[in-house]
């Protein structure tokens, strides 16, 4: 199981339209194998950052995500409302209610 936790700051008041590009992947990642989890947030203490929470069966099946037409363009047309590269890290999922029994 791979994981990751991201921090995407955007440019002042652009917040919502990046989440409709996350929310848009969400829905290209329906059609793929491997990603468990994939869910967006805001952050309640600045209205200029988003979370993005995935969890997928592998790392591998992460970077194949990456190489699907669509996420490309996706990622092609989000990255000019990003005032920061983005943040975050990886973890490791352990479980959890929406995630398959892996302990």
């Amino acid at each position: 199981m791979f994981g990751l936790i991201g921090k995407l700051k955007t440019h002042p008041g652009q917040r919502d339209v990046l989440v409709g590009h996350l929310l848009n992947a969400a829905n290209i990642l329906q059609e793929l194998d491997g990603c468990y989890l994939y869910v967006i947030s805001a952050a309640t203490d600045d209205p200029d950052i988003v979370w993005v929470t995935e969890a997928w069966r592998s790392q591998a099946d992460h970077q194949a995500s990456l190489m699907h037409d669509a996420v490309k363009a996706l990622i092609a047309s989000a990255h000019p409302l990003l005032a920061e590269t983005p943040d975050g890290f990886e973890v490791i999922p352990l479980g959890g209610k929406g995630l398959p029994g892996i302990m």
